[in-house]
């Protein structure tokens, strides 16, 4: 699990987020995923990140009312004013034949922040916070 980045968020999926179908709708998981990845880059980018940029998420499985929806993230580059994060999320739900709680994952994104300043105005990442990160 360390390879997937930590735990950011956290969450059971419930009725109020379920789409015409029954399932999860996946634009609560494009918000949750957005946020999970923000709270990463605020470690390099402390004072305010905007995204800019979510590559293709594929939804691989659906996401159930009552499953624990864990959403995990890692930041795998920082530039002069960007910060992108690998954010995976995976589901803790009760199987029946197994009589017991498995994880599956359920889709991954790459998000990008750009650092700003109070103003609305990109800011460049301070070289100290990129270093103490291993960037």
């Amino acid at each position: 699990m360390k390879s997937m980045g930590e735990p950011r968020i956290r969450v059971i999926a419930m009725p109020k987020d379920t789409n015409p179908a029954g399932n999860i709708f996946g634009g609560w998981l494009l918000s949750q995923i957005d946020l999970a990845g923000a709270l990463a880059a605020r470690e390099v980018a402390p004072e305010r990140t905007v995204t800019i940029s979510m590559k293709e998420v594929l939804f691989k499985e659906p996401v159930f009312v009552g499953d624990a929806v864990s959403f995990y993230s890692r930041i795998t580059h920082v530039g002069t004013t960007s910060i992108t994060v690998i954010v995976k999320v995976v589901v803790q739900r009760f199987d029946h034949n197994a009589k017991g709680l498995i994880c599956v994952p359920v889709t991954e994104a790459e998000v990008t922040y750009v650092s700003m300043d109070a103003a609305g105005n990109k800011k460049p990442i301070d070289p100290e916070l990129k270093k103490i990160h291993g960037f």
